[in-house]
């Protein structure tokens, strides 16, 4: 093999071995660099996700303060002193019915009626049709207001209306079978042809 054939030969080893060997050591180094911008970016995300974890905690704290500002306890604190005689005075009437059961015009204080205190009865109830009483304040039964109206209208308030007057201080009164309009406060022991009862424990 002459001298000029070795030389070509040995050069295209050179080629193809040392292109390889280059682009190996290039490769590496590449990797390395990756490697390293990894790094860099992973150190620099863990301050943010520090901060993120804090701000969690600080709003799970937030969220705690206020459901603890809105437990029962202290919005029972928060009750005025009105709200507070209200639920004392509903307390102390709940048990109680109306005797003897008064009835009134629109300027009679509504609730539980005693001989002492003649409060017109709200929970008034029929005994012969078996219907709650409706009550319509500042109103009074027109003329022709009869048993047929009252029987196919009771108890929509809103068709009853029909046979209903103004008239200011008197309050209209009807079951399905009675009616009546009063001005000032009645003892329904007084009128007999009212099967008109305290229905408080009747429901």
């Amino acid at each position: 093999m002459d001298d000029d054939d070795l030389d070509e030969l040995l050069d295209e080893v050179e080629k193809k071995f040392c292109s390889k060997a280059s682009a190996a050591s290039s490769g590496v180094k590449r990797n390395k660099d990756e490697n390293k911008q990894e790094e860099w970016s992973a150190a620099k995300c863990e301050p943010h996700k520090s901060s993120v974890s804090e701000d969690i905690d600080a709003l799970l704290e937030e969220l705690l303060e206020d459901e603890y500002d809105s437990s029962p306890q202290s919005k029972g604190e928060q009750f005025s002193k009105r709200e507070q005689a209200e639920k004392k005075l509903s307390s102390q009437t709940a048990g109680r019915k109306c005797c003897p059961v008064f009835i009134g015009g629109s300027s009679v204080t509504n609730g539980v009626g005693t001989a002492t205190s003649k409060r017109s009865c709200d929970q008034l109830r029929c005994i012969s049709c078996d219907f709650r009483v409706l009550m319509f304040d500042d109103s009074e039964w027109d003329a022709s207001c009869d048993y047929l109206f009252l029987r196919n209208n009771v108890p929509d308030r809103q068709k009853l209306r029909a046979k209903l007057k103004k008239r200011k201080g008197l309050r209209a009164y009807a079951c399905q079978c009675n009616w009546l309009s009063s001005s000032e406060t009645t003892d329904l022991r007084d009128q007999p042809q009212l099967r008109w009862v305290c229905g408080k424990h009747l429901d």
